[in-house]
């Protein structure tokens, strides 16, 4: 798929006008036929502890024979780990 042919089914706020929502992600998210519904995820957020809550569940789900791949921002040891 394009870029163009993605975005022209898109709509298009005139500049200054937010239109809060989820609709404008949905809409994307439809087109590529829903991929957050097939992926198993766990998202981490918070204030305080992500670090080390992250580590844990990582370690046991590659305990646990899962494939685990996890983004951190910022990096955690090295700048290489950063996307």
């Amino acid at each position: 798929m394009e870029y163009e042919e993605l975005t022209r089914d898109l709509p298009v706020s005139p500049v200054g006008k937010w239109e809060l929502g989820l609709d404008n992600i949905r809409q994307l998210m439809a087109v590529f036929d829903n991929p957050q519904d097939k992926l198993p995820t766990v998202h981490i957020a918070g204030t305080n502890g992500k670090g080390s809550t992250v580590a844990m569940i990582a370690s046991s789900l590659q305990q646990a024979g899962y494939k685990v791949g996890l983004y951190t921002s910022p990096s955690l040891v090295c700048f290489n780990e950063r996307i």
